[in-house]
């Protein structure tokens, strides 16, 4: 198994507290395989296995207990009375009113709860109102760069990990199938379970081709700004006339399966935050290269959504800047409110894509931190106070 110690230091610092660990993530991202873990290392700690109690709402053997009031009796009835129960519900968003059952177990003095989902809206509906204040949330991504890299022991370059790790797909999964026909046909099933189960059926899509044309084109504009009016013009241009409205409703279903993040703007100079001409980034690169081909392939944006991912990874609230007339990949914050600033371009070696990629970052007047990310393999340099780094190295945290 990869280690992911990110979200296993998460999950430790957290043990024995009295709030719910809910973890999120797009389908196959490794959630379940974490839990594995965890409860090794429980085992490992002295925890005794009864104590442990392990559910997968997947598995056909628990169907039984999708109904909140049978699974709340049956983990009840499995607890031990004077011990620290540990009690895992995975992909829990299969239970009716699963939200009864978990608060029924949490409020018990001798329960630590840890639960998973697939969809963003998992946690905003009921759960999230009647657990207000009384859980955490561990978002999870599939594999960073540096946890990809940790899956071989072959003496490969960078480089090479690099166009891997976008062209082959960063779920997990994926590093054990070895030929690309084994890792197609593993992000068919993949991509068409969220497509169906996480879309066409949560959102009642009644067009899934058209939902599929519109899913093509988002993952084919990946870093570009998109308005629904954009995206209903496209779909139009190209033969198939669509609404707005269901633009709209489409764009819900694909973020709230996690397919996709919509990233917002932010004005630097107003320290203000906009709702319009928002950029959609994927979970997974990959997906593009199995959806669409080789054809059109734009690396700088390929990078930008890697980069992307990372600055999530690394707790940072991303946004999109705006400086004027010029805008800046990526404005993030920390849990503190510290700002740092991020260009991502894949090569700037030429003097003239240089200022051009600089001239955002210098127009911003402020002494947060500015970097300047790219697949340029040179000595760290600095431009006025923007430091340039090469950004595997930036990935690997070297």
């Amino acid at each position: 198994m990869i280690q992911r110690p990110r979200y296993m230091d998460f999950l430790e610092e957290w043990k024995d507290q009295q709030i719910i660990k809910v973890v999120t993530g797009i389908r196959r991202c490794g959630k379940s395989t974490i839990f594995d873990l965890f409860r090794e290392r429980l085992l490992a700690s002295g925890v005794l296995a009864k104590q442990i109690i392990y559910l997968n709402f997947e598995d056909a053997d628990n169907e039984r207990l999708c109904d909140y009031k049978v699974l709340y009796e049956y983990v009840k009835s499995k607890m031990q009375p004077d011990m620290m129960n540990y009690i895992f519900l995975d992909e829990i968003q299969h239970v009716q009113q699963y939200e009864k059952a978990v608060d029924s177990l949490f409020i018990k003095k001798n329960t630590d709860v840890y639960i998973t989902g697939s969809n963003a809206c998992f946690m905003s509906g009921e759960l999230a109102t009647l657990l207000s204040g009384r859980y955490i949330e561990l978002k999870m991504l599939p594999l960073s760069f540096k946890e990809y890299v940790s899956a071989f022991d072959t003496p490969v370059t960078k480089e090479e990990l690099y166009r891997n790790y976008v062209y082959n797909s960063s779920f997990p999964y994926t590093v054990t199938l070895g030929s690309r026909r084994n890792i197609l046909t593993y992000l068919d099933g993949l991509f068409n379970t969220v497509v169906l189960n996480d879309i066409v059926e949560r959102q009642k899509v009644s067009d899934p081709a058209m939902l599929k044309s519109v899913i093509k084109f988002m993952f084919d504009n990946i870093g570009n700004t998109c308005s629904t009016k954009k995206i209903a013009d496209a779909m139009t241009s190209a033969g198939r006339k669509i609404s707005n409205h269901t633009v709209e409703n489409y764009l819900e279903g694909i973020t709230d399966s996690l397919l996709m993040y919509r990233v917002g703007r932010y004005d630097i100079k107003g320290k203000e935050y906009l709702q319009l001409l928002g950029k959609y980034y994927l979970s997974d690169v990959g997906l593009r290269y199995y959806l669409l081909g080789t054809a059109r392939v734009d690396q700088g944006h390929i990078l930008e959504n890697v980069v992307y991912l990372e600055l999530l990874r690394r707790d940072f609230r991303v946004f999109i800047g705006k400086a004027g007339a010029a805008e800046v990949d990526f404005v993030v914050q920390d849990c503190e409110g510290e700002t740092e600033y991020y260009q991502v371009a894949w090569t700037v070696r030429e003097q003239a894509t240089l200022e051009r990629e600089l001239e955002p970052l210098n127009s911003i007047s402020d002494h947060n931190p500015k970097y300047l990310l790219t697949m340029d393999n040179d000595p760290p340099v600095s431009y006025n106070g923007i430091r340039k780094k090469y950004v595997l190295d930036w990935l690997l945290n070297e």
